[in-house]
C-alpha cells in the first residue's frame, strides 16, 4: 500500500512552511489579514466579511518584507495575523 500523494505534499509542505493565505476586510477597507486556511475560518468577525485575494506559497517571501516566521508564529498561536496598508505619500 502507497502513502496518498495529499499526505505527502502535506508533509513536504510542513517541512518547507505554510501555505499563507492573504484576506482584505470588507467592513474596513484598510485592513487585511494572514490566515492559515482559504475559508479564514479564524479572522475577527467584527471585521468582516473577509475576502481571499492571494495566497503566498511555503516557499516564498510574504508581501512588504513581512517576516515569514513572525506570521506562520501568530497564525499557529491565533489563527492569523492582521496588518493595515500604509498610506500613500505624494501629492
Amino acid at each position: 500500500m502507497g502513502i496518498a500523494p495529499a499526505i505527502i505534499a502535506r508533509h513536504l509542505e510542513c517541512e518547507s512552511g505554510m501555505r499563507i493565505y492573504i484576506f482584505k476586510s470588507e467592513t474596513r477597507s484598510e485592513l487585511r489579514a494572514f490566515a492559515g486556511d482559504l475559508d479564514g475560518s479564524k479572522l475577527p468577525e467584527q471585521h468582516g466579511p473577509w475576502t481571499a485575494i492571494g495566497s503566498v506559497g511555503p516557499t516564498k517571501d510574504p508581501p512588504h518584507n513581512f517576516s515569514r516566521g513572525a506570521i506562520e508564529a501568530a497564525i499557529d498561536g491565533q489563527g492569523f495575523q492582521l496588518w493595515r496598508l500604509g498610506r500613500k505619500m505624494g501629492g
